[in-house]
């Protein structure tokens, strides 16, 4: 388990999926999304297959794929099916690093007793938050820290995504005392070139050791 990094994030829809896809290639790791919800369109697996240059063999395989995107306890009650936390145990990666994606922010429910915050607690393992630039960000931000602090969770640092907010970066790393470790703007064309060169650009691969 001391190989593996918890990526989770303030938000849904901040880009965490492709910071993941970034980090996986950026570190040569696997890739493990525990509950997939949503199946009609690319999952985050394939997205990061796809955008990371991860080979299948270096994907884990989803415990739960549900079929509604949604959180991940309604789209699992919509499916008939009851997450169950103990399934969710890390997989082992021997000696290379796994990265290991939650869903949305830190409270998503898994079911109606357990929320993703819980599991990364079971984990104790390092956890890379990811933060977008925008408005809001501060207080979203600050919350999540002030969250993971209280579970006592090791928080490996803040990697924010979007476009540049010198001032909003600042005040997130000064009032919730964490590392910043880079910022991976928005990237158009959206490749996996452009990807890794942006995250060799932004980011250390030394930050991230355990």
């Amino acid at each position: 388990m001391s190989n593996a990094i918890v990526v989770t994030g303030t938000d849904t829809g901040i880009g965490k999926t492709i910071f993941s896809a970034g980090l996986a290639g950026f570190l040569d790791a696997s890739y493990w999304k525990p509950v997939q919800s949503g199946l009609d369109e690319e999952t985050d697996a394939q997205l990061v297959a796809r955008l990371g240059g991860i080979p299948a063999d270096r994907i884990v395989p989803e415990r739960y794929r549900l079929r509604t995107p949604a959180s991940p306890h309604q789209s699992a009650a919509i499916d008939g099916v009851r997450i169950d936390p103990v399934a969710l145990d890390v997989p082992t990666s021997g000696d290379r690093r796994l990265v290991i994606e939650g869903a949305g922010g830190l409270m998503v429910p898994l079911n109606d007793d357990t929320l993703y915050i819980d599991m990364f607690e079971r984990w104790r393992l390092p956890v890379v938050l990811c933060a977008r630039t925008a408005l809001g960000t501060i207080n979203h931000s600050l919350l999540s820290v002030e969250a993971l602090r209280k579970r006592r969770i090791d928080i490996l640092g803040i990697a924010f995504i979007g476009d540049s907010n010198p001032e909003s970066e600042r005040a997130i790393c000064a009032f919730g005392q964490v590392r910043r470790l880079g910022r991976l703007p928005l990237l158009s064309p959206l490749t996996a070139d452009t990807l890794q060169a942006a995250f060799s650009d932004a980011f250390w691969r030394e930050d991230f050791n355990p």
